[in-house]
């Protein structure tokens, strides 16, 4: 379990990056010659190690849980130390097998949980521009084979440490010149955070509350900037009232007319066709009043905006947090807005890098993730988010805005640089201009279905030796032939 924790540290909010490193070269030596089923338990306990602090901001959304968390995906990290084989061809499959594990945690159960990831260990590191490639996945494989090349070294296979590093130093340097976007032009946002307490839900805050902080830390929003933008959840809206009709869409529409743009504000609202269900979006207040487009989050958080296995899990502590389901969106992650088609990722859909890529495959020049992490007490998720903002700039090659009510508000250029950046709970308006972007980067354009195959194709070759067999079945094919020519 040390070695896991070294890699838990190199988490944010610890953030000590090179500590992954050292963690990935102790499991290494873990498992070496070792049998698969110890390889397995040693793996486990080291998943253990990492994940357990990493997914620890868990507790705050479901105590039973977190556990179940934390141990499923430890059996999914044991299982790839098993497949990853135990002699020196481990080197080759253990990142890939790493890759294959974590493309699983970030799909299932329950569409996934792709934070504590070891791409999210190195948002501040400097292999951070593979992702232009092929992602999170990529960076998490790239992170382990280096620390294969040092576990080489450390045991003097020189020529195994020397061709891993050269076709690291490939990987590299080709993401430093690999396609990316082109300038479209620029536009200056708000981004509006209340401030308040963290560890509230919606339940323990009195009404209307969250919208005054936002309403009050607007005033001094400067006229001029071409977009507001308010967090996730700031106004609450029960049936028969919708938002619409609300008082809150009036005080809101006076903010848009003072600074003379619109409001791109969250909304959370109960859904009268459909009783018992919500819906969770983000919408354009004009300056004219008039509402423009909306979004609606299509990533829903499991246990905090749905209940998976309700008619079970609803008898366990906690789940009275979430009488309610919200509704899945089904529209393209997008805003229009009068500087141009606004990319739109509403809080844990920051998380995954296919909302990222919907919403700048459907035209978005930048991308917003309007956030509410006021639920959990501490930083462990928020600053995760921040480092998942950094990875979906540089995977996209654009600007990413996040705002929260109580932290953190950030904003993100298409390398990865954080250049603004609230506190927990202040009240603070960061105005900033940010560029609009076109164009694809290699992994905009392919997503994760080819790392995938990459690493299914290396595991292969690590534990069948596939080169060998492919050499042999070749020597085969070619004595075959010389037989039938000299056949008489």
């Amino acid at each position: 379990m040390g070695a896991g924790l070294l890699v838990g540290l190199s988490l944010p909010p610890w953030g000590v990056w090179p500590l992954a490193f050292g963690g990935i070269v102790a499991l290494d030596s873990l498992l070496a010659d070792q049998p698969a089923r110890v390889r397995f338990a040693r793996g486990f306990l080291f998943g253990l190690g990492w994940l357990g602090p990493g997914m620890a901001w868990m507790v705050f959304l479901t105590v039973p849980g977190y556990p179940v968390a934390v141990g499923t995906y430890a059996a999914y990290i044991g299982a790839a130390c098993a497949a990853a084989g135990a002699g020196r061809r481990r080197w080759l499959g253990l990142p890939a097998a790493m890759m294959i594990a974590e493309t699983v945690r970030f799909a299932f159960p329950f569409g996934g949980v792709p934070l504590a990831s070891l791409a999210i260990s190195q948002a501040a590191g400097p292999f951070l521009g593979v992702v232009r490639l092929g992602g999170a996945i990529l960076l998490g494989g790239v992170t382990v084979a280096v620390a294969m090349a040092i576990r080489a070294a450390w045991t003097r296979a020189w020529k195994a440490s020397g061709v891993m590093v050269a076709v690291l130093a490939v990987v590299v340097a080709y993401a430093a010149v690999a396609p990316r976007g082109s300038a479209a032009g620029t536009m200056r946002v708000a981004l509006v955070q209340g401030g308040g307490p963290q560890g509230t839900h919606a339940g323990d805050t009195a009404p209307g509350i969250v919208l005054q902080r936002h309403l009050d830390a607007s005033s001094v929003v400067p006229a001029g900037v071409d977009l507001v933008v308010w967090p996730e959840n700031v106004v609450n809206v029960d049936a028969p009232e919708t938002f619409a009709t609300s008082a809150a869409r009036k005080e809101i529409a006076a903010v848009a007319a003072r600074v003379g743009a619109p409001v791109a504000v969250g909304v959370t609202e109960d859904v009268p066709d459909r009783p018992g269900r919500f819906a969770n979006y983000q919408i354009m207040v004009n300056p004219d009043g008039s509402l423009g487009a909306r979004y609606d989050k299509v990533r829903r958080v499991p246990f905090g905006e749905y209940l998976p296995l309700r008619w079970i899990i609803k008898h366990f502590p906690g789940a009275d947090l979430v009488p309610h389901d919200a509704i899945a969106g089904k529209a393209p992650a997008t805003l229009d807005s009068p500087s141009g088609v606004l990319g739109v990722v509403i809080s844990w859909e920051i998380f995954f890098s296919g909302r990222a890529r919907d919403a700048i495959g459907h035209g978005g020049l930048m991308l917003l993730n309007p956030t509410n992490g006021a639920s959990y007490r501490g930083t462990i998720l928020q600053t995760q988010q921040v480092a998942s903002s950094r990875l979906r700039a540089v995977e996209t090659d654009r600007w990413v805005t996040q705002v929260s009510p109580t932290g953190f508000t950030a904003v993100v250029t298409p390398s990865g640089h954080v250049v603004a950046r609230s506190k927990v709970s202040e009240q603070r308006v960061i105005v900033a201009t940010v560029g609009l972007r076109t164009g694809c980067t290699w992994y905009l354009q392919l997503g994760d279905k080819p790392v995938f195959g990459l690493a299914l194709g290396l595991l292969l070759v690590a534990r069948f030796d596939l080169g060998k067999s492919l050499l042999r079945a070749r020597s085969t094919l070619l004595w075959a032939r010389r037989s039938r020519v000299q056949r008489p």
